[in-house]
């Protein structure tokens, strides 16, 4: 029996995984493919995207949405039972693409498809690691090395690895394709630096390609045929690294999250700047979610990492469903108080219109 290839799409909060898929998605060539999207909170944003670009060979029945935490650290409880039920339907997919959460390990999930339940049915495509080109030109994830040096000589106990970092690094450990995307918001010779730094931390022989807002060709990204559950073994993560010997288990205490619910959106481009504002202020790694805007047929989708915030319009609102304001925030657990996080509400819903919402409860 032929097996069923399976496309794992990784990469850093905000880097344009999404975007890419639904990319792939409308230019599939007829494959039929299946979607899992992993959410790391409890919105689930990339899959309502996605199942709202009506693409015939992705139907809403193939897109699965697992919400109830990073997929890493439910593969038991989630994936394996997903994956059994789509390979029990009658209409079996021409390939599956698992989109992971932005703070997800990609190692254990490979590595769940040496599962019996899996293994026989189904193969790893390869892994795509999706890098924001622009953030690591920008030196986003690289700690500051004499920092780190001070604060390791004043306490040894002190945990000195950058959790974003490491995830960071893990997720291009893992890849066997990276693509670096938002490629035209640099210049030539800082793509060719980023390029060269990236080459520097992945496997030998991983092929690095450029993209402008995730447009790749579906047969660059599909059909890799790498096998990549027989190969993740040698693609050990830091906590299988450093934590193995003990026994202790990845969990993502170092990320919060929490979900907005906010009046209209009067004016667009406001509210983008507005929410610029709040980001900076209260260093939040990503925002996103829907708005709805009065006058507007159609649901505005928020997409913020960093001070880069999209807006667009995506689908009409569907009947009968309930015209609202929701946005996910994710931080650093230690930015994201009860305290601070009630600020944060209270100034999203500051940037919109509240009696609207209040009417609308």
């Amino acid at each position: 029996m032929q097996k069923i290839p399976a496309t794992v799409i990784t990469g850093f909060l905000g880097a344009g995984k999404t975007t890419l898929i639904r990319n792939l998605l409308q230019n599939a060539g007829g494959r039929k493919i299946a979607l899992i999207i992993n959410e790391f909170g409890d919105l689930g944003v990339d899959g309502d995207i996605l199942t709202g670009c009506g693409i015939e060979t992705c139907t809403e029945d193939d897109v699965i949405e697992l919400t109830n935490g990073c997929i890493c650290c439910t593969v038991a409880d989630d994936f394996i039972p997903t994956m059994t039920k789509l390979l029990a339907r009658d209409r079996l997919p021409d390939h599956i693409v698992i989109e992971t959460s932005g703070l997800a390990l990609p190692q254990p999930l490979v590595a769940a498809f040496n599962w019996p339940e899996v293994k026989t049915r189904v193969t790893v495509d390869g892994v795509v690691t999706v890098i924001d080109t622009a953030a690591v030109a920008e030196g986003r994830f690289a700690d500051d090395e004499d920092k780190v040096a001070a604060a390791r000589i004043a306490d040894t106990s002190l945990d000195h690895d950058n959790p974003l970092e490491e995830l960071f690094e893990d997720q291009i450990r893992a890849a066997d394709l990276i693509v670096l995307n938002k490629a035209d918001l640099v210049d030539a010779a800082t793509l060719e630096r980023v390029r060269a730094e990236i080459a520097g931390q992945a496997a030998a022989g991983v092929k690095i390609v450029s993209a402008e807002a995730g447009h790749l060709p579906a047969d660059v990204l599909l059909g890799i045929a790498a096998g990549t559950e027989d190969l993740i073994a040698e693609r050990k993560s830091h906590h299988e690294i450093e934590h193995e010997a003990d026994g202790a288990e990845h969990d993502h205490d170092e990320f919060e999250s929490f979900v907005v619910d906010a009046g209209s959106v009067v004016d667009p481009k406001a509210f983008a700047d507005g929410l610029a504002g709040l980001i900076a202020t209260h260093d939040i790694l990503r925002v996103k979610g829907f708005a709805e805007v009065p006058g507007k047929a159609m649901r505005l989708v928020v997409q913020a990492v960093g001070q880069r915030i999209e807006t667009y319009f995506d689908r009409p609102w569907k009947f009968g469903e309930t015209r609202a304001t929701r946005l996910v925030v994710i931080g650093l657990h230690d930015g994201l108080d009860a305290a601070t996080c009630g600020a944060i509400t209270a100034a999203i819903r500051g940037l919109t219109d509240d009696a609207a919402r209040d009417a609308a409860e």
